[in-house]
């Protein structure tokens, strides 16, 4: 029995990791910038004393306390970011991610990718690929956000943090 928990164990190693392996080969890399907050740091942001009058800052506590992992990759590089185009697509097909949205507006693509939760409106991830013209000219925002929350506070973290493509998650929420 012991033999068989161990094979299972080592046979689903790799698909559980694919996600880490994929991105992570971003993070220190010198034209990327890298935002990689992880369970313990929302666990520490959670134990924040706000005001109790102040709702947003309440709705932003409460979704921190469900989230696990996020990252954010950004660059201008044109090599780096046909990199990342390539390992979204294949990391969209491998771990069965759902298209939620896709706009083009303007030269921006963007491109949210979902993995359903027990209900329509929850998540246990969600992969969120932009590129295009931006303010300060072409750029790639690749972010993955793990955990098990609401579609619709998604926007509320993406403003508080200011991480690109809140504007697009909100509306996202909405539909």
């Amino acid at each position: 029995m012991k033999k068989l928990i161990l094979i299972i164990a080592i046979a689903l190693t790799p698909v559980l990791s694919q996600a880490q392996s994929l991105f992570d080969k971003y993070d220190g890399q010198d034209n990327v910038t890298s935002i990689i907050v992880n369970k313990k740091m929302f666990d520490l942001m959670s134990k924040v004393k706000m005001e109790a009058s102040d709702k947003e800052a309440q709705k932003y506590l409460s979704l921190i306390k469900k989230l696990d992992n996020l990252k954010v990759f950004m660059t201008s590089s044109v090599k780096t970011s046909a990199d990342m185009r390539a390992n979204v697509e294949k990391y969209q097909k491998t771990s069965n991610l759902d298209e939620l949205m896709r706009v083009n507006d303007g030269g921006k693509n963007v491109k949210i990718y979902v993995k359903s939760g027990t209900s329509d409106s929850q998540v246990k991830e969600l992969l969120m690929f932009i590129e295009g013209v931006n303010v300060k000219g072409n750029e790639t925002v690749l972010m993955s956000l793990t955990g098990d929350f609401d579609i619709n506070e998604i926007s509320t973290l993406t403003n508080k943090m200011n991480i690109p493509g809140g504007d697009v998650l909100k509306k996202a929420g909405k539909k």
